[in-house]
């Protein structure tokens, strides 16, 4: 039987595993352009099914590349997913807005052939409205690709769980998962709407050929389950598995729950890697409830893993191999670097201090020279109360001590008014933009104050990719790269820290990291006498790496643990409730710190090794 028969057995949905999102990115959108191509040849237009998000805008920006290059869309006729209801059209969260300027401001498609639900059509009219996309759809001779991402409660389209296999284009109401998941683009949860227009999952399979992309660790648990599952309506996703021509394309993160990339012993003898034993060995500990150094021959046995045991003299010297690799990982005071110079880039004026608070106070102990670089301002974070709370200070400070009164009281005002006008889901004005970002720079530096990092070595770099004053950011540009360079030029770190959440291709940490990385295989390139000898990831608020995974593991005391939490409280803006806490996670971020870092340790205790209060973990990466 092949490796692909094996995972047949397992998946079934077609599924490609790609190195990165990127990789993913390409092959689907060669799949369109080939079609294009070929339809163009033989004169016949190309019906695409066309989703919008993070994750399908790679695909975009490659086709329009292929445009650019000479690839004619004039035949090419689009019908999109969805639209929330009601939208008009050129609101910031209209997805007819999206479109525009995410492929048809930047391709030669025809208007007439552009379809995306209305989310201003008279409610008394939906019905009617839905039922006339269906005809059209059908008057095009059918879609012939339809791209899908997929919700974390397995919806596809905005069909939610319960959807019926036969549901046509119709109004549907949202998910409160979905509208959590939504509530950063809508600044809020309150502002998301509960209603949106949306092709059917009937709809959807009439296509003759389905692509469902997914990136990212968020997405895992609903991939196995569409992959791997039963076909229920509780997770619309698996109604795929009844289309004779579905593909999904995943990255490492998505996948990683799936039995051939977490479990592929199960199916079979994989090829033995050093990285892939650990994984085993540590799954197998987990599974049995047992210390690494007590498991034996029959718990390898009974799951599957004897093919690996025989590759070593007894069970004892695989136990023992695998337990001191893990022990080597764990690292106090005397294992980390002293009189050093180290560099932490953190994405937004907090995530250094949630991620690594612990590790940055050892550091600063063993007399490292300590900089930490904020990426980003953070600034859309911050409640309109809090920027207004400011500017009214400000008018009192100076109203008491005669400043400058004449300025402002005026300001005060003006921030006011503007506030007042605001609409729901408009960005912020110039003016508040910037007092929101004094006000995380303010706490930052706080916070570093707390952690014992002089004011020399804090660094604000304000990215030109994030200065948008929406949640959507801009690509990566030279000049995000150029900024990351500098500050190492300026800095020549010995070690180097960066937030490693590699696996969001949209994400500010994913992009802050794509910057660092660039600017580290600059130097790395020019040989640079500031190339870092090590460079260390760590995780956000939400993830810890997988114990296979981590190659240093720094234990915390209780003491230790509590004043990095009295770091995370510096960020006050932050504290009670984030403006954007997450999909995943109602806690705030000092809880979720604490809760990760007690559970790294009990993980470790649990595989046998010495017991900790608590650990922060990081992957080493190559330069290289």
């Amino acid at each position: 039987m092949s490796s692909q028969d094996v995972f047949k057995s397992r998946e079934r949905i077609p599924t490609s595993i790609c190195a990165t999102d990127h990789e993913a990115i390409v092959q689907v959108a060669a799949m369109i352009i080939d079609l294009i191509k070929r339809r163009n040849a033989e004169r016949r237009p190309t019906v695409l099914g066309l989703a919008t998000g993070h994750t399908p805008v790679g695909v975009y920006r490659e086709l329009i590349r292929a445009g650019h290059g000479g690839l004619d869309f004039s035949h090419v006729i689009t019908y999109n997913l969805d639209e929330y209801y009601p939208m008009p059209p050129d609101s910031l969260q209209s997805y007819h807005r999206w479109m525009r300027e995410n492929l048809f401001d930047h391709i030669n498609i025809d208007r007439k052939h552009i379809h995306i639900p209305d989310g201003t059509v008279a409610r008394d009219s939906i019905e009617q409205y839905c039922g006339d996309y269906e005809k059209s759809i059908a008057a095009a001779g059918g879609i012939d690709i339809q791209l899908l991402g997929i919700g974390r409660t397995g919806h596809i389209g905005f069909n939610e769980p319960g959807s019926s296999v036969h549901s046509r284009t119709r109004l549907i109401t949202l998910d409160p998962v979905t509208r959590r998941d939504a509530a950063a683009d809508f600044f809020g949860e309150a502002n998301v709407p509960r209603e949106a227009i949306t092709m059917g999952v009937g709809t959807i399979l009439d296509a003759k050929q389905v692509i469902l992309l997914a990136f990212g660790e968020q997405k895992a648990p609903i991939i196995k389950q569409t992959v791997e599952g039963p076909v229920t309506d509780a997770v619309p996703a698996t109604y795929l598995q009844q289309h004779p021509s579905a593909h999904v394309f995943a990255d490492g993160g998505s996948a990683g729950e799936l039995t051939r990339y977490k479990t592929p012993w199960l199916l079979g003898e994989p090829e033995w890697t050093e990285q892939r034993a650990k994984q085993a060995v540590i799954w197998l500990s987990q599974t049995c409830r047992k210390s690494i150094l007590k498991l034996d021959r029959e718990d390898y046995d009974l799951h599957g893993l004897a093919p690996l045991l025989r590759r070593y003299p007894t069970v004892d010297v695989l136990n023992r191999k695998i337990f001191r690799a893990l022990q080597a990982t764990i690292k106090g005071h005397t294992d980390l670097p002293h009189g050093r110079t180290i560099l932490v880039f953190s994405p937004h004026p907090d995530d250094d201090v949630i991620s690594m608070g612990g590790t940055i106070r050892k550091l600063v102990e063993n007399q490292n020279r300590l900089h930490v670089a904020y990426m980003t301002s953070g600034n859309i974070a911050v409640f309109d109360d809090d920027a207004l709370m400011l500017a009214e200070l400000v008018a009192d400070l100076d109203r008491e001590f005669g400043f400058a009164p004449e300025r402002a009281r005026p300001f005060a005002e003006r921030v006011r008014s503007v506030l007042a006008a605001k609409q729901t889901g408009q960005p912020d004005a110039p003016e508040v933009q910037k007092i929101k970002t004094w006000i995380r720079r303010s706490e930052a530096r706080a916070a570093c104050k707390h952690m014992g990092i002089p004011a020399e070595g804090i660094h604000f770099l304000e990215l030109p990719f994030y200065q948008t004053g929406v949640v959507r950011k801009l690509p990566i540009g030279e000049r995000d790269i150029q900024t990351c360079h500098q500050l190492l030029e300026q800095v020549r770190p010995d070690w180097v820290f960066l937030a490693g959440e590699l696996s969001d291709p949209h994400g500010t940490h994913r992009l802050c990291a794509d910057a660092v990385f660039a600017a580290l295989r600059e130097s790395a390139a020019a040989k640079a006498p500031f190339v870092p000898e090590t460079v260390w990831l760590y995780r956000g608020a939400w993830q810890e790496w997988e114990p296979e995974r981590i190659d240093m593991a720094v234990h915390l005391t209780r003491d230790e643990l509590t004043n990095k939490i009295f770091g995370i409280f510096k960020h006050e803006s932050q504290k009670d409730k984030a403006l954007f806490p997450g999909p995943y996670d109602d806690r705030e971020f000092w809880q979720r710190a604490e809760a990760r870092n007690r559970h790294t340790a009990e993980v470790f205790d649990q595989l046998g090794l010495p017991e900790y209060y608590a650990m922060e973990a990081f992957v080493g990466w190559s330069v290289q």
